[in-house]
């Protein structure tokens, strides 16, 4: 049986040659599938290596909680390029959980703006507004991603009707992809609605570049 990464991948599509790759939030998890060599080059397809590990950094989640991660490195054992593994609770270069920011777009899919989503979960609000304002120049990417990925994952797919923005129906279509997916693969753990999203779409929910934003 292919191992979760291994799945989310099948529906990932234009990853060839990311410094990222989103794994599973289960440190011990991954660094097994490391070391015996599960884990797959996105370019080549040829086993990571241990290489060590990235700088620590904090990232806010849900409630004012403070995470601290220190992101594993690896090192392709066939075209030698170092990714690091990023969990899957977390986006590349973000500050803030993938929870957290995912619900902020939740909240602007029923029709709030920043400033109330800000004060609903606590943030500043140049912070949710700088998500909105990523997120909608990416909806139309994701929309269609993950319906690739929703016909892909669903027996008989249903497509959300058409909401009141094009940030509106990528949140709606995410949300159907990851049942689809809870629904195929009932025997293991697709993970919060978020964290799927950022694991099938290689991180890139926000950004489709690996340059800080």
């Amino acid at each position: 049986m292919p191992a979760r990464l291994d799945r989310f991948r099948l529906i990932a599509a234009g990853q060839a040659e990311v410094a990222v790759l989103v794994v599973d939030s289960d440190v011990l998890l991954v660094e097994r599938q490391l070391r015996a060599g599960r884990l797959n080059c996105p370019a080549c397809s040829a086993p990571l290596a241990p290489w060590g590990h990235g700088r620590s950094r904090m990232v806010r989640g849900d409630l004012g909680a403070r995470l601290f991660l220190r992101p594993r490195r690896t090192r392709c054992s066939g075209c030698q390029v170092t990714h690091v593994l990023l969990p899957e609770a977390v986006w590349p270069r973000r500050m803030d959980a993938a929870e957290v920011i995912g619900t902020g777009l939740e909240i602007a899919a029923l029709g709030m703006g920043h400033r109330q989503i800000a004060a609903h979960l606590g943030m500043a609000e140049g912070t949710v507004r700088g998500w909105l304002r990523r997120f909608r120049r990416r909806s139309e990417d994701v929309r269609r991603h993950f319906t690739v990925a929703l016909v892909a994952l669903a027996e008989d797919p249903v497509m959300p009707e058409a909401a009141a923005s094009p940030l509106s129906d990528a949140v709606s279509v995410i949300a159907a992809a990851h049942r689809a997916a809870a629904m195929k693969w009932p025997e293991m753990n697709t993970g919060s609605r978020w964290a799927f999203a950022g694991r099938a779409i290689g991180g890139q929910v926000l950004t489709c570049t690996t340059s800080a934003s």
